[in-house]
């Protein structure tokens, strides 16, 4: 049992792959898929990639929580889970700008180039520390900033899927569609700055390590 908390985080790893072969999928882009690409079907691709989006991004609570709970933490599951982060928060970024001429994609552009830009680099950050014997630490704002990309894409996937629920008989008014992106929107934003802020502290610590001599 006390595997499952790393399970959940594979599982995650998983998942996260399978959003993008969605999106990817929605927008024509995988092989073999797009020439037989109905309307339908894109807008079934669109939302099992919100589905699963979802269900990845419960996992991330999850796992943490068992580890914590059962006392199952290890070093593999404290590499494995910003991994996990890592490539559905990658994925999910890459599938949605797959998307092309759509307005979420422009809307959403800058601050996910400056989300994937900054996590390239604190990965640097931490294989440069960790070669010299350092480790840059988690901070609780990191763990922040980390929740706010996760909603805020959740948010920006429901926008994609949205024109899909007309499919079920929705009713749904244009004021609250208008709200629904001001949130996905501002939430981009608001996790971009958070992460660049988290990578300017990043470096900072990064420094201060690495001009330390060793005791």
């Amino acid at each position: 049992m006390k595997a499952l908390p790393n399970i959940l985080t594979s599982v995650r790893i998983l998942i996260g792959l399978a959003v993008f072969v969605c999106l990817a999928g929605a927008a024509g882009a995988v092989p073999g898929l797009s020439g037989r690409l109905t309307g339908d079907a894109q807008f079934a691709l669109l939302e099992w990639a919100l589905y699963l989006y979802v269900l990845a991004a419960s996992t991330d609570f999850f796992d943490g929580w068992l580890a914590r709970r059962m006392g199952a933490e290890s070093a593999w599951g404290a590499v494995l889970d910003p991994i996990a982060d890592k490539i559905l928060l990658a994925g999910t970024v890459l599938g949605l700008l797959s998307q092309g001429a759509q307005p979420y994609v422009s809307a959403i552009a800058v601050p996910s180039a400056l989300i994937i830009f900054r996590e390239f680099f604190v990965s640097a950050l931490r294989e440069t520390t960790a070669a010299k014997g350092m480790r840059l630490s988690v901070t609780q704002l990191a763990k922040w900033k980390t929740t706010v990309q996760l909603v805020a894409l959740g948010l920006v996937l429901l926008v994609a899927a949205w024109p899909s629920l007309g499919r079920y008989g929705l009713e749904v008014g244009p004021g609250l569609f208008d709200t629904l992106q001001t949130l996905a929107y501002g939430g981009m934003w608001l996790a971009a700055a958070l992460t660049v802020w988290t990578g300017i502290d990043y470096a900072l610590a990064a420094n201060r390590a690495l001009r330390t001599p060793p005791a």
